[in-house]
């Protein structure tokens, strides 16, 4: 299908494509649309409904060139621009979907916004609870909008949150699925790291990414992170946001301060939902009597609407070696005076574990 739109007099091309065509790449990425001009008219092509978001988005554009507005000149402007006319085109009843191209598709608006599986599959096979506490987990994630997972290494924490919210945005549930973590070491000193940004934070969100790259092919999660449909983040870069639309996991919880999990919890915007993993017994603070997850079992456990979910030894699903040694270290942990030991602090044991 093929759609024209006429440039209007005085409009400067560039103003409209961007610079080197900046703006038409990213609507090709996010939405797999052809677009050319020739003899004053703009080309799109493509398959419906991407298409008419396309022409949404294109359109503002001209206008802005002809009008010289100059508010879509950020790339983080145009990027809203796509945002907004994505939403209104799911607003009007257009089912919209950023995985389309890859042979996946948004389930009917009307029906169920779970389902009976996960619509998430690793060499074949799909995504699926192992355990009893891992069906309770994925349960509460379905059921509730702020969700704690909390539990020892290997026990599926971090991987069946990034596979929930990889099934919503396959079901069109949600826009925008952001892994975040505090960037803490742990126990040692790694000193200045080269590289830009995006360089020196990658070896803390690594593990986000590793669980990413099981259930998407590289191409689709390059071009979601190149048009912020998947965002990875380091904690201190969520203040200040509001985030609508979206599923937003917080990995590594027990290395928050009681001020950066209250941070966080306060991002959430309509629409969203909230996933925050963690293992009290692993803490990386200095003081560990001030983690934020800790903290927040203490002060949440019965706030409404809040979902607990514990995992322990017994729902671990990496090797089998990982089970004995976490057995072994839990043997010679002991607790004392009827607490749990959290790596210099002490806590009781947290709610549904």
């Amino acid at each position: 299908m093929d759609v024209f739109i006429q440039v209007p007099r005085g409009a400067e091309p560039v103003s409209i494509f961007g610079p080197a065509d900046r703006n038409v790449k990213m609507m090709r990425e996010a939405l797999g649309v052809r677009i050319s001009m020739r003899d004053g008219k703009i080309k799109l092509s493509g398959e419906s409904p991407e298409l008419g978001i396309a022409r949404r988005v294109l359109e503002q554009l001209t206008k802005a060139a002809a009008n010289r507005d100059e508010r879509f000149g950020e790339r983080r402007e145009v990027m809203a621009l796509i945002a907004q006319a994505s939403a209104e085109a799911s607003d009007d009843g257009v089912q919209t979907s950023h995985m389309a191209r890859d042979g996946w598709e948004v389930g009917d608006p009307s029906a169920p916004a779970w389902g009976a599986q996960l619509n998430v599959y690793v060499g074949g096979k799909p995504v699926k609870a192992q355990t009893v506490n891992q069906q309770h987990y994925l349960d509460a994630i379905r059921d509730h909008d702020v969700v704690f997972g909390i539990g020892p290494a290997g026990t599926g924490k971090t991987y069946l949150a990034v596979a929930a919210a990889v099934h919503l945005l396959k079901m069109g549930r949600c826009r925008k699925v952001i892994l975040a973590r505090p960037a803490v070491e742990a126990g040692e000193k790694l000193g200045f790291l080269p590289g830009d940004l995006q360089q020196k934070v990658n070896p803390y969100l690594r593990p986000l990414l590793d669980a990413l790259h099981e259930m998407m092919d590289f191409n689709t999660i390059r071009r979601f992170i190149e048009t912020d449909v998947v965002e990875i983040v380091p904690l201190a870069y969520m203040r200040g946001r509001t985030l609508n639309r979206a599923v937003i996991i917080l990995d590594e919880a027990q290395n928050t301060t009681r001020g950066q999990m209250r941070m966080f919890l306060t991002r959430m915007g309509h629409g969203s939902k909230i996933i925050v993993t963690g293992d009290v017994t692993q803490v990386d603070l200095e003081d560990p009597t001030q983690s934020g997850l800790i903290d927040a079992v203490r002060t949440l456990k019965r706030v409404p609407g809040l979902a607990f979910s514990g995992l322990d030894q017994t729902d671990i699903v990496r090797h089998p070696m990982v089970q004995r040694i976490v057995d072994a270290y839990e043997k010679t942990d002991k607790p004392k005076s009827g607490t749990r030991r959290t790596g210099g602090g002490s806590m009781q044991r947290e709610p549904g574990a």
